[in-house]
């Protein structure tokens, strides 16, 4: 009994390593083969190709997402008179002096902006532009997001109907 258990242990030895052997060689193959095509291509000439930069104007964005969040805000810091319907909210904050910071920022990239508050909440919302029209504070918040692509937080950007 243990000299038939000892053979078939053994003959499934020689058929485990001769399968293995053979995977090797599939894979050696498979090894040889790209390294000879990629021989062969170091030989060929490139081709240039020239990309033209990306323009961003207002015109030319196409179906401006308008969806919108309403809330009752008041004006905390900025120029009376600025707060429209529709604002473009770029950033909102529990702290007042971190809106500020916000604020100034985008005043010295030129932008008016203001900081509203929402009383109910207690958060204060940075805005970056306000209107009187939806579609044009659309167009406002998706220009703005095409001026800043490398900033994730503007990225998050939204509308604000004051109601």
């Amino acid at each position: 009994m243990k000299k038939i258990l000892f053979v078939a242990v053994a003959v499934c030895s020689m058929f485990v390593f001769d399968s293995c052997k053979s995977k090797e060689d599939l894979y050696k193959t498979a090894y040889d083969s790209a390294r000879q095509d990629e021989a062969e291509g170091q030989g060929q000439e490139s081709e240039f190709i020239e990309i033209a930069p990306v323009q961003s104007t207002t015109s030319q964005l196409k179906d401006v997402d308008d969806s919108y969040r309403t809330e009752k805000v008041v004006l905390s810091e900025g120029a009376d008179g600025s707060l429209k319907a529709y604002s473009v909210v770029c950033g909102s904050f529990g702290v007042k002096e971190n809106a500020d910071k916000l604020r100034k920022s985008l005043i010295n990239e030129g932008y008016t902006a203001i900081v509203v508050q929402n009383p109910a909440t207690g958060m204060y919302r940075v805005v970056c532009a306000s209107y009187d029209s939806r579609q044009e504070a659309a167009e406002a918040r998706a220009q703005f997001k095409a001026d800043h692509p490398d900033n994730s937080d503007f990225q998050k950007a939204w509308l604000l109907y004051n109601k």
